[in-house]
This record gives structure tokens, C-alpha cells and sequence, in this order.
């Protein structure tokens, strides 16, 4: 017999032989394969590319087994997170990410993000495509190939950094779809609303928000007694997993003071304005804020006291608020500032003019918040300034005066000016909109006494 001949029935015996073992597959359809049959049961060896694509392996290979083909390139990600004084760059030259490819990715991602905003506890997912191993060694050839990588800016956006055909990067912003619904809870106030809230599940960012909304109508320090009670919905937003990623805006609230209650509800207007009114359509926002902080405790009121520096007794022509160096205050209502800057005993200090009548201050401060100097317009809630304990002082807290007419006033007594009130067909409309709202709550609670049942 020639060598061909002996050369052919070995190769023949090898794919016999694999058959045998399960190791090679071939898949055709009936109608092909009457027409194929001999050669696909040809060696691979006497030149059928067609048959060499569909063989698979069927199992792991063992040692004593060589590969048919190597394994393809996979895709994977590595997910990392933001640590203290980590920079972008470094964490991705630490993944192993070449420095002057972190440094075009990194370009691209500027389109949407400033990378210097990468703070600590943000995740990074980083996506490589694994180097194919080498069918004679078993090895890798080259090095994993960094694509790309992803992070979120917020709770419902996704910027995306990716390789393109010609081996550029380019970044993709996406709005990442969430599922919206609302949360009802309530509860009865035994020591402050912050303790029954937070006994009754609700997110501390929830009562922030609850208390500065209710706060234009009601003192915390001296209106609030054991046994009043709140109820609060709001919305709570999931991700496509069902993961909860974000408390929402409060769409209602209410608080039983003695008996009394007050009522708010969030109503958007028709020019697009999103506002907070009670039960008969009148804005619950007033003009000014009576506590311009959050969470502060009130340390001194309004009128003669003996000063703590100075010794003597003097008019203490404000209230304090304790609070933690740092805290944020807010513009207690639209307005612009006229003074920013140090004056004498009040240390750091901010004055504001929002009408022909009402001026706020605010003293003692840490230091001003970003852009906030004289002339400039501010925004009611927006954050001008940080609790500090400069000028005298005996400790951090914000100093607060109303003026009213250039007289200083209590301001948590005086009579602060009245938001807008609807009328008519806007009147009508929030109508509409308050009684879905209250039929929104009423299923709510219906599903919460069922489900106390069945517990």
C-alpha cells in the first residue's frame, strides 16, 4: 500500500475515532445531507473547510487531548469602585489599562462628564475582551483589550465610553429606565417628627424634605406636642432590577397639630412650574422661609437677653439656630444679595433684599457658598453660606434676622407675605388633579390594613 493510501485510512481511523468520543458534531438538515453524506464523513485532512466549521467540542478537553481550534476572545467586565483619593486615571492604569489609552477614554467621557467630579463610593465597570489563547502553547498571545467603560452621575443616567471600528473612543449618554410609584406612611409623634418618621420607615431624606415643606406654617422647636401625628407620600424609584435607587419628590403631606391639620399638595402648573398647595388651592410657599437651615436646634430667641460675651444684657435683635460647622443655610426667599462679606461681631455675614419691604441676614457664617457676592440674584432654597462661629461667638450656629421696613422682627412670629393663590380654571384643575391624589392615598392605605392582616 502507498504512503497515500496509508496516509488516508489513518486520518479516516482519526475522525472515525473522534466520533467515537463525542468530540465532533456535525449538524445538517436532511435535505443536505444525502448530497453531503460523503463528504462530510470525509477527513478533515482532504479538504473540507465546510466540515472543519461545525466541528464543536462537546465537553471539556482533557490534558491528554489537543484543541481542534483555540478559544474565541470573550467579553468581560471588571466592576470597581471609586476609593479615597482615587483620580480616573489612576484607577484605570491600575486595571491594567495603558496610560495613553486611559487618557483618549478619558477625553471622550468629558463630552457628557467632568471626570474631576469622580467622588469616593462610585462604581466603574470596566470592559475588556480577553486575548485568544494560542493552539499550540495554551497560552495567551497578547494581553487583554481594554474597550471601554461605563459609570452613572446619577441615579438615571448612564455615560458609556467605548472602542470604535477604528480603535478611537467615543462616549454615549442614556437616560436609564426607572419605574416610579408611590409610598405612603404615617405615623404618631412621641418625641419629634424626625424620630416618628424615621419609626415609621420613612427614608431621612423624606423628612428633610417633609419638614421644610411644612415648615412655612409651622414652628418645629415650639408648635410640635406628643400625640400630633404626620402622613406622607412620596415617590420611591426603582431601577429595572427593582432596586430602589432614589426617594422622589413628597407629592403629599399632612401634620395634625391639637387637632388642626395642615395639608400639602405637589401640583404642577400649567407653564410647566411645580408648586406645593393646601387643600383650597393656596400656595403653601411663603415669600420667606421662617428657618432657612435643616435640622438645626433653636439655641436663642428673639428679644432682651443677657449676651454670652459680652456680659451685659442687650436686645438679641434675631433667632440662633445650633447646628454642626458646615452646615448648609439657605436664601430664606428670592431675592439679591446686599452684603457679603465680614461685619465686626457678626463675623461672616450675608444680607438679602427680596422686596421694597423684607430684608433677611444671616450671620456668623463658616464661609459663602460659590458665586454668592453682592449684586448677585439668589433663589429661594438655594444654599448661600455654612454654619461657622466667626465674629463673637461662642460656638457654631447661624445667627438669622427678619427685617421689615429696616426693622428687625421675630421671625418666628411675624406674619410672613402670602404666596399665590389659584383661581378659576387653575383653581379648577388642581381640584381635579387634589382628588386623584386623594384617591391614590386612600388605595394605599387599603393595601397597607390588608397587608397588616394578613402579618
Amino acid at each position: 500500500m502507498t504512503n497515500k493510501g496509508i496516509f488516508a485510512i489513518a486520518a479516516t481511523s482519526a475522525v472515525a475515532l473522534l466520533f467515537a468520543m463525542n468530540v465532533v458534531q456535525v449538524d445538517l438538515s436532511s435535505d443536505e445531507q444525502s448530497d453531503t453524506e460523503t463528504m462530510a464523513l470525509a477527513p478533515i485532512s482532504l479538504g473540507n473547510p465546510a466540515m472543519a466549521a461545525t466541528l464543536q467540542t462537546r465537553r471539556p478537553v482533557t490534558p491528554f487531548q489537543e484543541p481542534i481550534l483555540a478559544a474565541l476572545p470573550a467579553i468581560y467586565n471588571q466592576r470597581l469602585e471609586v476609593g479615597n483619593g482615587d483620580t480616573l486615571a489612576k484607577i484605570l492604569m491600575k486595571a491594567g489599562v495603558d496610560r495613553t489609552e486611559a487618557h483618549y477614554a478619558i477625553k471622550a467621557l468629558t463630552e457628557y462628564y467632568n471626570p474631576r467630579r469622580i467622588r469616593r463610593g462610585q462604581d466603574l465597570t470596566l470592559t475588556f475582551e480577553s486575548a485568544p489563547l494560542s493552539v499550540d502553547t495554551h497560552t495567551q498571545t497578547n494581553s487583554d483589550t481594554f474597550i471601554g467603560f461605563a459609570l452613572e452621575p446619577d441615579y438615571k443616567t448612564e455615560v458609556r465610553v467605548s472602542r470604535t471600528a477604528t480603535g478611537d473612543f467615543k462616549a454615549e449618554q442614556r437616560t436609564k429606565k426607572l419605574d416610579r410609584k408611590p409610598v405612603h406612611a404615617e405615623g404618631t409623634i412621641k418625641n419629634s417628627l424626625y424620630v416618628a418618621g424615621r419609626d415609621a420607615g420613612v427614608p431621612a431624606v423624606i423628612i428633610a424634605r417633609l419638614i421644610r415643606l411644612l415648615s412655612w406654617d409651622v414652628d418645629f422647636q415650639r408648635d410640635i406636642r406628643k400625640g400630633d401625628a404626620f402622613e406622607v407620600m412620596y415617590e420611591s424609584i426603582s431601577d429595572k432590577h427593582g432596586k430602589p435607587v432614589y426617594n422622589g419628590a413628597v407629592t403629599f403631606a399632612a401634620l395634625t397639630l391639637s387637632g388642626k391639620q395642615i395639608t400639602v399638595y405637589r401640583h404642577e402648573l400649567k407653564d410647566g412650574t411645580v408648586d406645593y398647595f393646601d387643600a383650597d388651592g393656596k400656595a403653601s410657599r411663603k415669600a420667606l422661609m421662617r428657618t432657612p437651615i435643616d435640622g438645626a436646634r433653636l439655641s436663642s430667641t428673639f428679644g432682651k437677653r443677657k449676651h454670652p460675651i459680652l456680659g451685659y444684657t442687650r436686645m438679641h435683635k434675631g433667632v440662633d439656630f445650633a447646628a454642626p460647622r458646615g452646615t448648609p443655610v439657605y436664601a430664606a426667599g428670592h431675592g439679591t444679595v446686599v452684603y457679603a462679606g465680614r461685619k465686626g461681631g457678626y463675623g461672616n455675614y450675608i444680607k438679602l433684599r427680596h422686596n421694597g419691604t423684607y430684608e433677611t441676614a444671616y450671620a456668623h457664617l463658616k464661609g459663602f457658598a460659590r458665586g454668592v457676592s453682592k449684586g448677585k440674584r439668589v433663589e429661594q432654597g438655594q444654599v448661600i453660606g455654612y454654619v461657622g462661629t466667626t465674629g463673637r461667638s461662642t460656638g457654631p450656629h447661624l445667627h438669622y434676622e427678619v427685617m421689615m421696613s429696616n426693622n428687625q422682627v421675630n421671625p418666628l412670629r411675624v406674619r410672613m407675605p402670602s404666596g399665590k393663590t389659584l383661581k378659576g380654571k387653575y383653581l379648577a384643575r388642581f381640584k381635579a388633579f387634589r382628588q386623584a391624589q386623594d384617591r391614590i392615598l386612600a388605595s394605599l392605605k387599603t393595601t397597607e390594613v390588608a397587608k397588616r392582616g394578613n402579618d
